[in-house]
């Protein structure tokens, strides 16, 4: 296996260690010892500083020192990752897979597993997002008409939007 292609596996591992591993007593906003990842899962810390450093969605931070690490948001684990209360702009995008479009509409946006629902602040990266799980397609949001109805937003520090649930009612169809 190329190096490259290690530090990808790497990279989907350290996001399941660091977003749902049941098993890891995470401190309360979030943060894994760096230590545990090195000791126990194999990781080097120049391994690490690579995966910090060159994922493109910038998934992860360091603390300060560089002692612990945590992903920005996609948690099922309860943690605070200390999101940021926000307005939202007027309309935000979710991205999904075609095959899941007729719950949707129906049902709405649930968070599923995850502590709350990931918006895109534009179509392209809606887009992308979609295309991780199948044919894509993206739906605009009435982020202002949610918010103006009591929904509250954050914003990770990472540029991605989060809510508990999207109602249908506030999915705009063309």
């Amino acid at each position: 296996m190329t190096k490259e292609k290690a530090l990808i596996q790497k990279g989907k591992r350290l996001s399941y260690l660091l977003r749902h591993d049941q098993s890891y007593s995470f401190d309360a906003h979030g943060y894994r010892e760096v230590s545990d990842l090195i000791h126990n899962y194999g990781y080097t810390m120049e391994e690490l500083l690579e995966i910090v450093a060159t994922n493109n969605k910038k998934r992860y931070e360091f603390n300060d020192d560089k002692t612990k690490i945590r992903a920005r948001q996609g948690h099922s684990v309860n943690v605070n990752v200390d999101l940021r209360e926000c307005v939202p702009p007027e309309i935000l995008y979710h991205g999904t897979a075609t095959r899941f479009l007729d719950s949707i509409l129906k049902n709405g946006i649930n968070k599923g597993t995850r502590l709350h629902v990931h918006l895109s602040p534009d179509e392209e990266t809606a887009v992308r997002v979609g295309e991780r799980h199948g044919s894509p397609v993206v739906l605009r949001i009435n982020a202002w008409q949610m918010h103006d109805d009591g929904h509250k937003f954050y914003l990770s520090n990472n540029g991605v939007w989060l809510t508990d649930f999207v109602a249908p009612n506030y999915l705009i169809i063309p």
